[in-house]
């Protein structure tokens, strides 16, 4: 079990840099991944029709195949405890039905409006157009990807989000179909071992416009 949580908002945020190094030796267990997922799965999705899936990379074999995928970012996946890909679905509105039925057996909404929501949104997201699509959903999926590193700062841990590999083969390489489940990056996490390097940020009167 990990120890080292951090409460400290702005020790998570402004501490956090995207480390390439890892301890090797240091493993996350299957238990604190999934806690660090649904931690993560918080953050905001258009009609929360939340349409991002991983695949969690963490036995020999899967990181592997994944060093071949990102040959270019190989050691941050092969020291790492763990490679998270996440993917955008487009397809995601066929979960629509489970998840506005379960906000209602929890109380977070009333049958009506269930079904007022489901009428009015899933027809819209079953016949947008590809390019709509893929906007709505490459959002949502950044959203929780920028979570995920965040939360896992909070649990003690190091990120780095990598968009150099192969993504035309990684979700069939990991079992998804492909014209389904859209790429968007893939997330190294564990304890690092060197740390990363702080980098410059244009100040905020340069990307900032005031009317």
């Amino acid at each position: 079990m990990n120890t080292s949580i951090i409460n400290d908002f702005k020790d998570i945020v402004l501490g956090r840099r995207s480390v390439k190094n890892y301890d090797p030796h240091v493993k996350i267990s299957r238990e604190e991944m999934t806690e660090i997922l649904a931690e993560a799965t918080t953050a905001p999705s258009s009609v929360n029709m939340q349409p991002w899936r991983f695949v969690v990379i963490d036995t020999p074999e899967g990181k592997a195949k994944m060093a071949e995928l990102a040959s270019f970012n190989t050691n941050q996946v092969n020291t790492s405890a763990a490679v998270i890909a996440v993917f955008a679905d487009m397809k995601c509105f066929e979960k629509a039905d489970e998840i506005y039925g379960k906000s209602v057996e929890l109380g977070y909404m009333p049958e009506d409006v269930k079904e007022k929501l489901i009428s009015a949104y899933k027809p819209i997201y079953e016949n947008l157009p590809e390019r709509d699509m893929r906007d709505i959903v490459l959002i949502d999926a950044g959203l929780v990807s920028m979570q995920i590193m965040l939360v896992a700062r909070a649990h003690g841990y190091d990120t780095n989000p990598i968009g150099g590999y192969d993504k035309q083969q990684i979700a069939e390489a990991f079992g998804l179909e492909k014209e389904r489940h859209v790429p968007v990056m893939i997330i190294s996490i564990g304890k690092a071992a060197t740390e990363g390097r702080p980098s410059y940020r244009l100040p905020v009167d340069a990307v900032t416009t005031w009317k």
